[in-house]
C-alpha cells in the first residue's frame, strides 16, 4: 500500500479529487492558482479560470458541474466553456468554494470559507432540483463533506474545529436532525480536511499537516493510517478500473523553502491502490 505519484505537477493547494466514473479520468483543482487539472492517456491537461475554483461534479461524459468562488456551473471538457447553473455567495467578497461533492440523490453539497480563513465566515450549501439551499452557517473551514453508501448519513467538517460531524438524511437526502460528533480529532493535534466514504462504510479523512488519510470505522473508531510523502493532504476520491485505487491531492501553501527544497514531492498528487475499495460517484441531475 505504498503511495506512487500519479501526477508530478506541484499544486499550491491541490485540492477536489473527482474520478470520474464514465470517462475512467481522475479530476482535480489548483485552488489558488485557478485551475482544473487532470490527466488521460495523451499526458497532463488543465484549465485556468479568473477565479478560484474548487470542486466538482459529473453530470455527462463531457460535462462537469464545477463550483467557483461566485457560483455552480456547468463546465463543458469538450471547449473548456461554462454556464452558471446559479450563483453561491457571488456578492461576498469575504469568501470562496471550498470543499464540495454530489450526494446520492444527484444534489451537490459545497461548502465556502474565507479567503484567509475568517472565523465563521463560511456555510455549506445543497444544490437540488434547481434550488441552492443553506445547511449549516458560521464554518470557518468547510471540508469533508461525504455520505454513508446507504445513503443514511452525510459528514462535514469544519476544520477549524478538529471535529468532523455527523447528521442523519431524510428519504430525499435532506438534514433529518441537528449534527453531532463523528470523530474528535482535537486531542491527537489533526486537522481534518477532505474526506470520502468507501463501500464498507470506513470514513477515510486527509489530515492536513500530519501526511496521512486515516481510516475511521461508522463508530467513529480509528482504523487505519496510510502515510504519503507530502505533509499537506487534502483529500482523497476512490477509483481505477475497480474502484480499488485511492487518489490523494496535497498542498505547498504553508511550507517553508527549505521543506520544499527539500522534498519537491509536496503538493503532487498520488495513487494507493489495495486500501479499500470505493464507490463510483454519483451524477449530478441538473
Amino acid at each position: 500500500m505504498k503511495a506512487q505519484i500519479f501526477d508530478d505537477r506541484s499544486c499550491t493547494l491541490g485540492e477536489g479529487p473527482l474520478w470520474h466514473p464514465a470517462r475512467k479520468q481522475l479530476f482535480w483543482f489548483d485552488i489558488i492558482e485557478r485551475k482544473l487539472m487532470t490527466r488521460d492517456d495523451t499526458g497532463p491537461h488543465e484549465w485556468t479560470f479568473d477565479e478560484y475554483v474548487s470542486a466538482a461534479g459529473w453530470v455527462d461524459d463531457t460535462t462537469l458541474l464545477i463550483a467557483s468562488a461566485s457560483g455552480l456551473w456547468r463546465f463543458d471538457l469538450t471547449d473548456g466553456t461554462r454556464t452558471r447553473v446559479c450563483s453561491l455567495e457571488e456578492e461576498d467578497s469575504v469568501t470562496r468554494s471550498n470543499d464540495g461533492r454530489a450526494d446520492p440523490w444527484g444534489g451537490f453539497w459545497i461548502g465556502t470559507m474565507g479567503l484567509n480563513a475568517e472565523k465563521g465566515a463560511g456555510s455549506i450549501y445543497r444544490y437540488y432540483q434547481g434550488t441552492l439551499r443553506k445547511l449549516f452557517g458560521e464554518v470557518t473551514i468547510s471540508n469533508a463533506i461525504c455520505f454513508a453508501p446507504d445513503r443514511s448519513t452525510a459528514y462535514f467538517t469544519d476544520t477549524a474545529t478538529g471535529q468532523v460531524m455527523k447528521v442523519v438524511l431524510d428519504k430525499d437526502g435532506w438534514p433529518a436532525g441537528d449534527p453531532s460528533i463523528f470523530v474528535d480529532l482535537r486531542s491527537d493535534g489533526l486537522n481534518p480536511d477532505g474526506a470520502l466514504v468507501d463501500a464498507d462504510g470506513t470514513v477515510w479523512i486527509a489530515q492536513w499537516g500530519a501526511a496521512q488519510v486515516a481510516g475511521y470505522n461508522q463508530d467513529g473508531q480509528f482504523v487505519q493510517a496510510i502515510p504519503l510523502p507530502a505533509r499537506h493532504i487534502t483529500c482523497p476520491a476512490f477509483g481505477g478500473s475497480d474502484m480499488g485505487s485511492m487518489f490523494v491531492t496535497s498542498a505547498k501553501q504553508g511550507l517553508s523553502e527549505d521543506v520544499l527544497a527539500g522534498s519537491p514531492q509536496q503538493g503532487m498528487t498520488f495513487v494507493i491502490d489495495g486500501v479499500t475499495t470505493g464507490v463510483a460517484e454519483p451524477r449530478v441531475l441538473l
